[in-house]
């Protein structure tokens, strides 16, 4: 059975490997693949693609999102949802530091390091 991480992999793979002007961009980001649980949707459990990026690369992702879109489709995706990260971790309202540590301290990770684009 294929995991949520190893599609992850499957998606970074390919973008990596067929599209590294975009890839220059999300490997800047954090990509996390989640079910959705929508009741009453025909897509219940249905898995998409989130992707966390820095305030300064949200718009430029955004950009590019119906190439990402062919890609999770391609990989039995069903959605590409894109977050800006610096706006999750600065919300002084964010539950995410108390109730999702560990994406807390990757999402910081990725918002404070410097870009080389």
């Amino acid at each position: 059975m294929i995991t949520e991480e190893d599609l992850a992999q499957q998606f970074t793979l390919i973008m990596e490997q067929s599209h590294p002007t975009v890839w220059e961009l999300l490997r800047h980001c954090y990509i996390k693949v989640l079910n959705s649980s929508l009741k009453g949707a025909c897509t219940a459990h249905a898995k998409y693609i989130r992707i966390y990026c820095p305030d300064r690369l949200i718009a430029a992702v955004v950009a590019e999102k119906n190439l990402l879109i062919e890609v999770a489709e391609y990989l039995g995706l069903v959605e590409v949802v894109c977050l800006n990260a610096t706006n999750l971790l600065y919300d002084p309202k964010s539950q995410i530091k108390k109730a999702y540590p560990q994406l807390w301290l990757d999402l910081m990770w990725i918002v404070t390091q410097k870009q080389e684009l």
